[in-house]
């Protein structure tokens, strides 16, 4: 009885816990005024830039519907493991080491250090070569942001658009649990150099200034779990070891006076 005791106590100390994390710093930007209109300066958004290993769809599009179909079915028909994406599978052209991607009728083409619309201006000038008023497209295929920890959706996730900030990737990930910690967001980001680690505090509207607000390729967000989701998991554990010690001393006793 004694250690049921106990776990009735300390389940009773995860729920106040857990009531003073709701009430306390569930809100984000608490610091912006509570007033009916607010202007927040905004970090300036950078366009992506190609690297090595990404993926491209890449389209070209001419008066003659044929003409360029030999690009366009390439590219449909190239499928690629996208890079630490297990079994996912990719269609489009992947820039090698070199920075470079071959397209058919164009040849090789080097794209490392452009951003899309650098990119799509470089083939254009190449199609006019070989297509009459050619219009081209580029768009990351591989644009993939994770968030993991103390989300309600942890996972991979595909963006559509290049321009896509932290906040949109929490949401794609349906927020944060009522038991993560919004003021230690972590974002790790792969550079040539190694990772940089960076640390977001979703209460305070200092975010939105950030240069790392607009998120990259291959970006992970980690939402680390609050003292409440650990209280919470000690005394869970602690109740059925609890329970399991009042069954088996309950039948002990039974059995002493059989």
């Amino acid at each position: 009885m004694k250690k049921m005791r106990i776990g009735f106590f300390l389940v009773l100390i995860a729920f106040l816990a857990t009531a003073c994390q709701s009430n306390k710093t569930i809100p984000y930007f608490k610091n912006i005024p509570k007033t009916e209109y607010n202007k927040i300066e905004q970090a300036a958004y950078t366009e992506l830039k190609i690297k090595e290993d990404d993926i491209l769809d890449i389209t070209i599009q001419t008066a003659d519907v044929n003409a360029a179909s030999q690009v366009n079915d390439a590219a449909t028909n190239n499928s690629i493991a996208s890079p630490g994406s297990g079994q996912q599978r990719a269609t489009g052209f992947v820039v090698d080491k070199e920075g470079e991607v071959e397209l058919p009728v164009l040849g090789r083409i080097k794209l490392e250090g452009l951003t899309s619309y650098e990119a799509r201006n470089l083939i254009r000038k190449k199609a006019n070569e070989y297509f009459v008023d050619p219009t081209v497209q580029v768009r990351f295929v591989n644009f993939k942001v994770t968030v993991i920890g103390e989300v309600n959706r942890p996972s991979s996730y595909t963006m559509p658009s290049e321009r896509v900030t932290i906040l949109d990737a929490i949401g794609l990930a349906g927020d944060l649990t009522i038991y993560g910690k919004r003021e230690n967001v972590l974002l790790i980001r792969e550079t040539n150099t190694g990772k940089e680690l960076v640390q977001f505090n979703l209460n305070d509207s200092q975010l939105f200034k950030s240069p790392y607000y607009y998120l990259k390729q291959n970006d992970i967000i980690y939402v680390e779990p609050s003292k409440g989701k650990i209280a919470a998991a000690e005394s869970s554990r602690f109740s059925v070891i609890a329970i399991i010690a009042s069954l088996l001393s309950t039948a002990a006793l039974i059995i002493t006076r059989l």
